[in-house]
């Protein structure tokens, strides 16, 4: 099979490069280059940047207002945005929920809901993990009570990413039992306005607060924000999550931060040398940009046959994305030898922490370390990852 891109695609792609150098603020673009934490307004600027152009949701169908982009157009896209720096696209509501709305989604839910999250004006957060119901989702003990046109919530939600910023929140919610514990699950969009709704947060061993506890007590919810029947929750969930799983691959973000490995590795450290000239270190670098290349190859693949629907390959797709990410996170902390071990939060969080010899580029490294620790649990735990893809894709 021929992986090259036609020329159609890489005019795409010139394109693409030259609305980003002229459209991506400086500012932000130097945070994701170093590490330092974004806010709300970083990520709304950018998302209403590429709304303005129609690329926020230029993968979707023409039909629902997208630009019908093909799987490898929508590649290039995040690749592209991602290796100059942009921040990651919030991608909850335009590449999470938008998809099940068009495919589950009565015509009223998808005419109220999608011109809203293609214009960036609703943010929207995943409402999947409980206190007890993470890899097993299916245990989830949030119950929704029927009573006449809405239901009543009541539960908890927790690692709810950015549901501090977020104006609704998509949630699997029991409403009903079955033989299976997938039986009896519905999945409901709920604004976060709605009274009853606790956003508390939980900050992170990187000292970022970027995930939340959600609480919901007695929180009123029209019918009408049931998405599919009562009870199709899981085949919604499933859905969605091949979606997610995709997205952890990572290959944009990965060619960015491995150019930066390459650079801290060029530094000299303190001791007078540069790791990037020991041969051991020299091959590490190789072995991760070797599988990196494996990784896009992969994918490229996947998106070629499936022309882009994400199917079982997509947690092959994350579990070699997110290990990938994690030894580059974890080579970057032996490039910069000590400086980058100490624990101080400011350094972590990039600012001065009043040692000059302190070299600029490892203050944020190990924020950069322990965030990504995170990435063998998003959506879904490597095992059953693994799982998934012996059952599904291989047929063991």
């Amino acid at each position: 099979m021929d992986l090259g891109f036609s020329a159609q695609e890489l005019a795409f792609r010139d394109e693409v490069r030259d609305f980003v150098a002229a459209n991506l603020p400086a500012d932000i673009a130097a945070r994701v280059f170093d590490h330092r934490p974004l806010d709300r307004s970083d990520h709304m600027r950018w998302a209403d940047a590429l709304a303005a152009r129609g690329w926020l949701a230029g993968h979707w169908p023409v039909e629902h207002g997208g630009l019908g982009w093909s799987a490898v157009q929508s590649y290039l896209f995040d690749v592209e945005t991602s290796v100059a720096g942009a921040p990651p696209t919030v991608h909850m509501g335009v590449s999470m929920l938008a998809p099940v709305l068009m495919r589950f989604g009565t015509p009223e839910q998808q005419a109220r809901f999608l011109p809203r999250i293609r214009a960036n004006l609703d943010f929207w957060c995943q409402g999947y993990s409980e206190p007890g119901a993470g890899s097993d989702l299916a245990s989830l003990r949030t119950r929704a009570r029927r009573d006449g046109d809405v239901y009543r919530v009541d539960g908890q939600k927790t690692w709810t990413t950015m549901a501090h910023w977020a104006d609704w929140i998509f949630c699997l919610v029991r409403t009903g039992e079955g033989a299976r514990p997938q039986e009896g699950i519905s999945f409901l969009l709920i604004d976060l306005r709605s009274p009853g709704v606790t956003v508390r947060p939980i900050v992170m061993a990187d000292g970022q607060h970027y995930v939340n506890d959600v609480f919901l007590d007695d929180v009123v919810v029209p019918v009408a924000n049931r998405v599919g029947d009562e009870g199709q929750g899981w085949t919604c969930a499933k859905y969605l999550l091949g979606h997610e799983r995709a997205a952890i691959a990572g290959v944009g973000a990965s060619r960015r931060e491995l150019a930066t490995l390459r650079r801290i590795a060029a530094q000299e450290r303190r001791d007078g040398r540069a790791l990037a000239h020991d041969p051991v270190f020299a091959a590490r670098i190789a072995q991760v940009a070797i599988e990196l290349q494996a990784l896009e190859w992969t994918l490229l693949r996947m998106l070629t046959r499936r022309g882009g629907a994400p199917g079982p390959e997509a947690s092959l797709l994350k579990v070699m994305g997110a290990g990938i990410q994690q030894t580059i996170s974890e080579l970057m902390l032996d490039a910069a030898g000590p400086a980058a071990l100490p624990w101080i939060p400011e350094a972590m969080h990039g600012e001065d922490v009043g040692l000059p010899a302190w070299p600029s580029y490892a203050s944020t490294l190990a924020g950069r370390y322990f965030a990504w620790r995170k990435l063998s649990i998003v959506g879904g735990t490597d095992e059953v990852q693994r799982g998934i893809v012996a059952r599904q894709a291989v047929g063991l």
